[in-house]
């Protein structure tokens, strides 16, 4: 597998951009509802001094490739590669997010559709890894819908920002799978895909 460097990604109504301090104002405005970070690693940011700190840590992070998800001009959430391991064609998808006015939109399947197709189809992955807390349901839910295979939880994994114990429901999906997913997708996304 290849390692992946930033690239611009568009189709199904979305670009990702690689993440840059330049999205910090409409990423300010985009995760103002707290209901975004409840499950996220992060405390919710309050100001652009903290949503400049979120972004540059991201940028810094050498595990970590960011991308700011914009619709329209703006950006609307962020996404990353995360935990890339280019000697067994592995890499996660996650630090995911998204505005509640794109919740349960195109722009989910779209990005999974540009991340994926580029982890399967350009950098020749074997393996995507997506995870999420056990508890959160609205984000089980949208990795079901894509096709992902559940292969477990991981018990008292990390602590959330407010102190307690989270476990960690971890899914896959291989290269073999990926065919059917993109069908999947390209169904759910209709004429708009373009990839």
């Amino acid at each position: 597998m290849r390692t992946p460097e930033p690239v611009v990604l568009t189709g199904g109504g979305v670009t990702l951009e690689p993440l840059a301090l330049a999205h910090v104002p409409d990423l300010l405005v985009a995760g103002a509802d707290a209901d975004v970070w409840r499950w996220l690693p992060a405390a919710p940011p309050r100001s652009l001094v903290e949503m400049t700190s979120l972004v540059e840590q991201a940028v810094a992070d050498p595990a970590r490739l960011a991308w700011a998800v914009v619709v329209d001009g703006r950006a609307v959430g962020s996404t990353s590669y995360l935990d890339v391991d280019p000697e067994l064609g592995g890499l996660e998808v996650g630090w995911t997010w998204y505005s509640p006015a794109h919740w349960r939109t195109s722009v989910n399947p779209a990005c999974k559709h540009l991340l994926l197709g580029h982890a399967f189809d350009d950098l020749g992955a074997g393996r995507v890894l997506l995870k999420t807390d056990a508890l959160n349901a609205r984000s089980r839910s949208a990795i079901g819908r894509l096709g992902a295979q559940y292969d477990g939880t991981l018990r008292h994994h990390r602590l959330r920002p407010d102190g307690t114990v989270r476990d960690t429901a971890y899914f896959s999906l291989l290269a073999a799978e990926w065919p059917q997913i993109r069908a999947g997708l390209d169904e759910r996304l209709g004429p708009q895909k373009t990839r």
